[in-house]
């Protein structure tokens, strides 16, 4: 089953980013997000929302693909 905070974590390396300056960008940027320890807390006790997940992934320029299993 996909874990989201790891994948999260590989797309934060591949931008070049931390949690925390991914979330003080996101607050910056309008969204709204928890401050960076908040929105690490969310992700590690499993009580991040699904829009929080999705604005984190199109400010990133990645965006959530659902399609149905082989």
């Amino acid at each position: 089953m996909l874990n989201i905070y790891e994948e999260v974590r590989i797309l934060l390396l591949r931008k070049g980013l931390s949690m925390r300056k991914l979330a003080k960008e996101l607050i910056d940027s309008g969204y709204k997000v928890p401050k960076a320890g908040g929105l690490s807390n969310k992700f590690n006790h499993g009580t991040i929302r699904f829009e929080e997940v999705q604005q984190i992934i199109d400010y990133l320029g990645y965006e959530l693909v659902i399609r149905e299993k082989k």
